[in-house]
């Protein structure tokens, strides 16, 4: 009985969301929550769930196999496919968030980009900014969560790990494979590396 309930409903939302003029690719495999809101000229592909509280503002595209919820959506947005957005998110317009990445409680800036492969959590990214893929924000010690903070048109390149407390200033660039620990200025390049070592004509020990 339940199942069926929730059947009833779900084909009742999605008949609302057609009739408003949402274009749904495989509306049968799209699932809406009761409060979920959606503005204008919005495509939602095939494999969605929209858990509650979810606000989606106008010209967002929501690709495959994408979960959202507790989440606000602004215009311009593209998400997925195979993206999680958590409760506390706020995806800024013309935001991208890509293909296997986790938003948790975090603010994306206008125009910036977290495009695959990444977990953002606690983290307020300002404009422009661009996230490499492999990223981390590593924003739990085992006690408490801290706050990553990354300012306006800064690039953070491939598999980096951000350890919070920490802030990334305007304009700055973190070079693939960092962990960064302390704080970045302004216009810095900051990258943290070992030197790679070569071992020419290396033999391997046989067994």
């Amino acid at each position: 009985m339940k199942q069926i309930k929730s059947q009833i409903i779900q084909n009742k939302l999605r008949n609302k969301f057609i009739k408003s003029r949402v274009k749904m690719v495989g509306p049968e495999t799209i699932f809406f929550s009761e409060d979920t809101k959606i503005g204008k000229n919005v495509v939602i592909e095939p494999y969605v769930v929209i858990g509650p509280k979810v606000k989606i503002g106008n010209n967002v595209k929501i690709n495959s196999f994408s979960h959202l919820e507790n989440c606000k959506i602004e215009n311009k947005v593209i998400i997925g496919p195979y993206t999680r957005i958590r409760p506390g998110t706020v995806l800024k317009e013309g935001s991208r968030v890509g293909n296997f990445v986790e938003i948790k409680k975090s603010t994306i800036g206008k125009k910036s980009k977290v495009s695959h492969l990444s977990y953002i959590g606690d983290s307020d990214l300002g404009k422009s900014v661009n996230i490499g893929a492999g990223t981390i924000t590593c924003n739990y010690d085992g006690i408490i969560k801290s706050k990553t903070k990354i300012k306006n048109n800064v690039f953070i390149g491939s598999n980096s790990s951000l350890v919070a407390p920490v802030t990334i200033n305007e304009s700055s660039i973190v070079g693939a494979g960092s962990v960064i620990t302390k704080n970045v200025k302004k216009k810095s390049l900051v990258f943290t590396r070992a030197l790679e070592t070569e071992v020419k004509n290396y033999k391997r020990k046989k067994k």
